[in-house]
């Protein structure tokens, strides 16, 4: 069985700290390739930044996120993903029009549950890694919440609950 686990969402909705709660209980994580991008591009004087060039930026989140899934390929147990391919390859076609979406998610396929972060105002926070507000990361979870289901990907949305139990409900419903 596939042990690749996608945590997709709404920006702000809380991704980075559920993954930081299955790290701390010996999972392995994957940060998100998209905030490791902008804090690469500006340390220098990159332009493949999401409010500058999305179609560079999510280039290059495709070939990041392609290089932590084979990464990952050795890891025992479940790895957990702080968005992954489909992702980036969706801010691609977002971007340009350009159709790769279902080419690279057949080539580098997850586990079949992708768990998704609805939107949650009360917790949102922009930031100099997110300056997008929460009307641009309610739409991109709109497209992500259409997109990983017509991919084959069951989708399950997480509760808004404390974040020790939005771990266990994913680690329960990946036991059962």
């Amino acid at each position: 069985m596939n042990r690749f686990v996608v945590i997709s969402g709404c920006s702000g909705g809380g991704k980075s700290t559920l993954l930081a709660e299955l790290f701390a209980r010996g999972f392995s994580v994957v940060e998100e390739p998209g905030r490791r991008i902008v804090r690469q591009e500006q340390e220098g004087e990159g332009l493949a930044l999401p409010w500058v060039d999305l179609a560079a930026f999510a280039r290059k989140a495709i070939a990041m996120a392609i290089a932590d899934r084979k990464a990952a390929a050795d890891n025992a147990g479940w790895t957990f993903f702080d968005r992954g391919l489909v992702d980036a390859a969706a801010a691609l076609e977002w971007a340009t029009g350009e159709t790769t979406v279902c080419r690279l998610a057949a080539s580098y396929p997850y586990h079949p549950t992708v768990f998704m972060t609805p939107p949650w105002p009360e917790i949102y926070a922009g930031d100099d890694e997110r300056r997008h507000g929460m009307d641009e990361a309610v739409a991109e979870y709109e497209r992500l919440a259409a997109l990983y289901p017509a991919l084959g990907y069951e989708v399950v949305p997480l509760p808004k609950v404390s974040v020790g139990e939005r771990a266990d409900f994913v680690l329960d419903r990946l036991q059962g």
